[in-house]
């Protein structure tokens, strides 16, 4: 008899955005202003997360001030830190921090997530990003930023020496027997004697494998560059597509890129940015949006999504459309899956700039759906069923409020409708995502010794 496949379930990531995805989701009569550096603040939100079985909860992360914080929190707690203070309150939900192959070191990285891994109990996962802003470079003691291409041929590198070193204990090396008093067996620990154009790097990791083998890779780049670093390395993907054509595109690219490698279709789980603005009726979920874009400054959203298009605030005018031809930012330097994903948005509506901002919900780059649970579920379910996404990044427009809400209203839909767990039947996050153990699919193999 032949086996049926287990239907496609639904992944659903909760992006911890400080006081919610708008901008003026702090000034809310029930949210505190304190809550981006409050610890008890993100393990509520996780809490919450967990309790609607979501996979995991993302935090992403910045190294200087780059957000107008006469107005907006910002990403101000180091990701790693607050995600194992959230493992400590928590027992299911995975936890992927965003960490900087520009300004970090890859020992340093690999020692940090696999101390997550270990303490979460396999839960772990590393979203890698490069950093474009003059800012962070400024301190790090550089007076430029390095390239685009430049700074992905870093990166590809550090995740290859990350993942070296991951796997530089094999998964029996630990012994731990008190009979015959011997610890570990030193012929399956490997130094990884990396030797490359940005690295130097001895190993082995000073920890043994973690529960799930290595930390989940992901990774949020829709350039060429982050493409192929995609293709080459991550489990899963962040993407900011606007449009269902647009995404199934782009998953489809993805996934044809990673066969490249010698990966298989599902490799590689595509979950899209998703802004929610819920309301118990379509009308009300408007009111909700329109009041919380009413307190943003025009001058803020302005300024944001001039910041996006790489502009300045003064070569877009409110009740005009976007200027044509506009070149990526900074001469192809800056970020360009905002860039593109905001574009996309501004051309099919044919929005002025007042118009788009809206539609952004203050200026930023990811889609938005406002409505009620159901047609909030509705969407989700569209988009899945269409092969547009694995799933979704979830940024509800305020925090908790807006996940509590999303968690009452719209999981049970999902669950209903067959697409959802109902329970969490994975120990490690890396089950949950249905990666390989090793996750060395497409992998360099690089020269490994015993310690002796």
């Amino acid at each position: 008899m032949t086996a049926i496949s287990p239907r496609p379930q639904l992944h659903l990531n909760i992006n911890a955005l400080h006081s919610g995805f708008v901008p003026s989701a702090w000034r809310r009569p029930e949210a505190d202003p304190r809550a981006f550096v409050d610890v008890a603040h993100y393990v509520r939100i996780a809490r919450i997360a967990e309790a609607g079985k979501f996979d995991a909860v993302f935090l992403a992360d910045s190294a200087a001030i780059v957000d107008q914080i006469d107005f907006r929190p910002i990403t101000a707690l180091e990701p790693t830190v607050l995600l194992a203070s959230i493992a400590a309150a928590t027992t299911h939900i995975g936890l992927i921090g965003t960490a900087s192959t520009s300004y970090n070191e890859p020992y340093n990285i690999a020692r940090r997530f696999g101390t997550l891994d270990h303490v979460s109990g396999g839960r772990a996962g590393w979203n890698i990003v490069t950093t474009a802003d003059l800012p962070s470079a400024r301190n790090f003691g550089r007076d430029t930023v390095p390239d685009h291409a430049e700074r992905y041929a870093r990166a590809t590198e550090f995740t290859e020496v990350v993942k070296a070193l991951w796997r530089s204990w094999d998964d029996d090396a630990f012994v731990g027997d008190p009979i015959s008093g011997r610890f570990v067996d030193p012929q399956r620990v490997h130094a990884i004697a990396h030797e490359g154009r940005y690295f130097k790097v001895a190993g082995p990791l000073n920890l043994p494998r973690s529960p799930q083998g290595s930390p989940v890779l992901v990774q949020a780049g829709a350039s060429a560059d982050g493409l192929a670093l995609a293709a080459r390395h991550a489990e899963a993907v962040f993407s900011a597509s606007q449009s269902l054509e647009e995404a199934i595109a782009y998953r489809r690219d993805l996934h044809a890129r990673a066969a490249a490698h010698g990966r298989g279709p599902h490799a590689i789980k595509v979950l899209a940015g998703l802004a929610t603005i819920i309301g118990a009726t379509e009308s009300e979920a408007r009111r909700r949006r329109d009041a919380l874009i009413d307190q943003i400054p025009e001058h803020y959203s302005l300024a944001r999504l001039a910041g996006t298009l790489g502009v300045p605030a003064d070569a877009l005018e409110l009740d005009r459309t976007l200027p044509d031809d506009l070149p990526l930012p900074g001469g192809g330097n800056g970020n360009h899956t905002f860039f593109h994903a905001t574009l996309a948005r501004a051309r099919a509506g044919r929005h002025t700039v007042r118009e788009l901002i809206r539609t952004l919900a203050g200026g930023g780059g990811h889609r938005v759906v406002v409505g009620t649970p159901e047609q909030i579920a509705d969407d989700i379910a569209q988009w899945f069923a269409a092969g547009a996404a694995d799933g979704f990044n979830l940024m509800p427009d305020c925090l908790p409020g807006g996940l509590q809400d999303f968690v009452d209203g719209v999981v049970p839909i999902l669950q209903k409708r067959g697409i959802f767990r109902t329970e969490y039947d994975e120990t490690t996050l890396r089950e949950r995502f249905a990666a390989s153990r090793a996750g060395e699919g497409g992998d360099v193999g690089m020269r490994q010794r015993h310690v002796a």
